[in-house]
């Protein structure tokens, strides 16, 4: 485990990038490379992202990958940089607020100071009672408090992603509302309303909760200066940026296979010294 001290100034650093008047964007990575890098770009967080971490590892997404080896990767990450660390811990990896809170004090040993905690039920792929998720939310927000870390919770709702449920605009506004706020009362510290799209909506969340909100950048979401004007305080990229990295490795695969594409290799500004300066700090 990190330094307790080195990780309680961690989770204050991150409560504050959340409460500083400037968008945080968050570029969600996968390991301990991609966040160096990161850091080295002078970004101020961390976030992974479940199914880049998930889809990497030869797992699909959905808490298929094993917690063991979820808590290892995440101790690799936050040991490789000097700023706070995020995670997305997807619905927990937990059937019951025991196994819950177990969980939470493993993650949080690994050194992260935030988490991502879904309110999708994995086995029966249902939205979770909200007087349940509220439960969940209280047992992470009380444990973190007694092992001396302010764990900042990024709720995550997927009333927009149950379509089936919420089938109209004004019902899917008005259920993300009514989670919001209970989530914020239960200890969340932002909210994440996931696949949320139109700018009136967002602003709306923004305006009636009072609470950071998190956006996630997906085609036709309103661009990242009118999010900041509306007053979204955090924006994250989910496993956008393992697909531009698999595009770039395909379009260059793809030219070799006709035996062209070499002076995009050979001329590619990320060398192995750049690479080996990301790892080998001073």
């Amino acid at each position: 485990m990190k330094d307790t001290k080195q990780q309680q100034i961690k989770a204050k650093q991150f409560h504050a990038l959340h409460h500083s008047g400037k968008m945080l964007v968050l570029p969600n990575v996968w390991d301990s490379l991609g966040a160096s890098l990161l850091e080295s770009l002078d970004y101020p967080a961390i976030a992974t992202a479940s199914a880049s971490i998930a889809y990497t590892n030869g797992y699909n997404d959905g808490e298929y990958l094993p917690f063991d080896q979820l808590l290892t990767l995440l101790t690799t990450i936050t040991k490789s940089v000097n700023i706070p660390v995020t995670a997305d811990i997807e619905s927990g990896y937990a059937n019951n607020y025991i196994q819950l809170e177990e969980n939470v004090k493993k993650l949080i040993a690994t050194g992260i100071v935030g988490i991502n905690i879904e309110d999708t039920n994995r086995e029966t792929n249902e939205l979770i009672p909200i007087n349940i998720q509220c439960k969940r939310i209280e047992i992470i927000k009380s444990v973190s408090t007694n092992m001396g870390i302010s764990l900042f919770i990024n709720a995550r709702t997927d009333v927009y992603i149950h379509g089936e449920v919420f089938s109209t605009p004004e019902s899917k506004i008005q259920e993300t509302l009514k989670r919001g706020l209970a989530y914020k009362n239960a200890g969340a510290d932002c909210l994440f309303p996931i696949a949320i799209r139109q700018k009136e909506d967002i602003k709306a969340l923004v305006e009636e909760l009072n609470m950071p909100i998190n956006i996630l950048t997906l085609p036709s979401v309103p661009e990242l200066n009118i999010l900041k004007e509306i007053g979204v305080v955090r924006v994250s990229l989910g496993p956008a940026f393992l697909k531009i990295a698999m595009k770039a490795m395909k379009d260059i695969a793809l030219k070799l296979k006709n035996l062209e594409g070499l002076s995009e290799i050979t001329s590619n500004e990320v060398t192995s010294d750049y690479l080996k300066k990301l790892v080998i700090k001073k």
